[in-house]
C-alpha cells in the first residue's frame, strides 16, 4: 500500500519545466562570448608601486573605513562607496559636507578602469582616491592632517612602514598623503565584482554546452539577444567588464540648480592642470608608459555633456543610475533609451544612439538580462580582509 501510495505521489508531482535555449546565431553567439571570460587576471598598476602589496593593501583597506582621514570625523570612504550597495549609495547625489552634484559611482572593477569619476577628471586611481579627500565639500582635509594620522597612530605607522618600506618619521607631509591615496588604491584594486548567471551562460555557450546555457531564464536569454542586437547596447558596455571606459552623451541633462555640469569637457581641463598625473613627478613608471593618453587628450566642444559609460557587472545593486542619480531602476534606464530623444544629445548628434521603441515585454527581457549580471550568491567581499595591526 505505502509503495502505491509513494508511486502516484511521484506521477502526480508537477512536471518540471524542460530548460530551454534560444536560437541564437552564430553571429549572436560570437557577440555573446566577447563579454569573458570572467574574471580578468590581475595586473599591477605600474603608476603605484605597491599595487599588489598585501602590506599596501591592508593599509588602504583600514583607511576606506577611518572616519579620521575627514576632518569632521564623520565621514569615510565606505560611507559612500558601502561594500553592501556594490560599493556605491542609494542616494541620487553623494552627500559630504554639503550635497554634491554628481551620483557616487560604484567602485567594483575599478581597476579595470582608464579613466577616473564621471568625467575622467583623473588617469590613476591614486590621484582619484586623494581627490575627496582634499576637497573641502567633502572631507575637507589636507596633507598635514593625513600625515599627522598616520604618525600619530602607530599601527598605521606600523603598516606604513611595512608597506613602503622605509620609516614614516623621515617622510614629509606631501608624500605622505600620496603614499596613504595609493595604498587607498591598493585595496580598491582587490575590489572585484564575483561571477555571475550571466558567465555561466557565456562559457556555457562558449564550450558549446546548450543544456548548460540553457539554464539561463528565457527572459535573460531575450534580453541578451536585444543587448547584442536590437538594442546595439554593447556597442558601449562591451566586453567582460560590460564597457569602453570612454564618454557619451546619452541625453541626460547637464544643467543642474547649481550650474552647468561640464562632464568630460570640465573633466579633461582638471586633468590637464593635475601634477598627479601620470605625467607628473608621482608616477612611479620611470618610463611614464601609461601616460600616453594623457599627453594627447584634448577638450573638444563636443565634449560636453558626456560622462563615463560605467560597467554593468553587479548593475542591480547600485541604484540609482546615471551620472546624476536621476534615474531610479533598472526599468527606467531601459525606458530612457527605449523613449530617447534625440533633441537631448549634445554632442554633434552621437549617432550610435537612437530611440529604441521597444515594447513592454522587450523591457522586462532587457531589465532581466541585466539583473543576470549580479551574482546570486553573496560571499565575502574585500571588505573583510586583514587591516593593520
Amino acid at each position: 500500500m505505502r509503495v502505491a501510495v509513494a508511486l502516484l505521489a511521484i506521477l502526480l508531482a508537477p512536471i518540471p519545466a524542460v530548460a530551454e535555449l534560444l536560437d541564437f546565431s552564430g553571429a549572436e553567439w560570437a557577440r555573446i562570448v566577447r563579454h569573458g571570460p570572467w574574471p580578468l587576471p590581475f595586473r599591477a598598476d605600474p603608476s603605484n608601486r605597491v599595487s599588489g602589496d598585501a602590506d599596501a593593501i591592508a593599509l588602504g583597506r583600514t583607511l576606506f573605513f577611518d572616519t579620521r582621514l575627514a576632518r569632521d570625523g564623520r565621514l569615510s570612504c565606505a560611507t559612500c562607496h558601502d561594500p553592501a550597495l556594490g560599493w556605491s549609495e542609494q542616494r541620487a547625489r553623494s552627500e559630504g559636507r554639503t550635497t554634491l552634484t554628481r551620483n557616487t559611482p560604484s567602485l567594483l572593477d575599478v581597476r579595470l578602469r582608464r579613466w577616473f569619476g564621471w568625467d575622467g577628471a583623473h588617469d590613476n586611481l591614486w590621484a582619484t582616491s586623494l581627490r575627496p579627500i582634499l576637497d573641502p565639500r567633502e572631507f575637507a582635509s589636507d596633507p598635514t592632517a593625513i600625515a599627522d594620522l598616520l604618525r600619530g597612530d602607530g599601527k598605521l605607522s606600523a603598516c606604513y612602514d611595512r608597506a613602503f618600506g622605509r620609516d614614516i618619521a623621515g617622510v614629509d607631509a606631501e608624500t605622505l598623503a600620496i603614499d596613504a591615496a595609493k595604498a587607498l588604491a591598493a585595496f580598491q584594486e582587490t575590489i572585484d565584482s564575483a561571477r555571475t548567471p550571466f558567465d555561466d551562460f557565456r562559457d556555457a555557450l562558449d564550450r558549446g554546452d546548450r543544456i548548460a546555457a540553457a539554464r539561463l531564464p528565457l527572459a535573460a536569454q531575450r534580453g541578451v539577444r536585444l543587448f547584442v542586437g536590437k538594442g546595439n547596447c554593447a556597442f558601449c558596455h562591451l566586453g567582460p567588464a560590460f564597457t569602453n571606459g570612454e564618454f557619451h552623451s546619452i541625453g541626460i541633462p547637464f544643467f543642474t540648480a547649481e550650474g552647468a555640469d561640464g562632464g568630460r569637457h570640465a573633466g579633461i581641463k582638471t586633468l590637464q592642470s593635475s601634477k598627479l598625473t601620470l605625467l607628473g613627478p608621482w608616477n612611479d613608471d620611470p618610463d611614464l608608459a601609461p601616460g600616453t593618453a594623457t599627453r594627447h587628450v584634448d577638450p573638444q566642444h563636443r565634449n560636453f555633456g558626456e560622462f563615463r559609460v560605467p560597467g554593468l557587472r553587479d548593475v542591480a545593486r547600485t541604484a540609482p543610475y546615471m551620472h546624476d542619480g536621476s534615474l531610479a531602476s533598472l526599468r527606467d534606464v531601459v525606458k530612457h533609451y527605449s523613449d530617447l530623444d534625440p533633441d537631448r544629445l549634445h554632442n554633434d548628434g552621437e549617432a550610435i544612439l537612437v530611440p529604441l521603441k521597444l515594447s513592454e515585454s522587450e523591457i522586462d527581457d532587457l531589465v532581466a538580462f541585466l539583473e543576470s549580471l549580479s551574482p546570486t550568491v553573496r560571499t565575502s567581499d574585500a571588505s573583510s580582509g586583514p587591516r593593520c595591526n
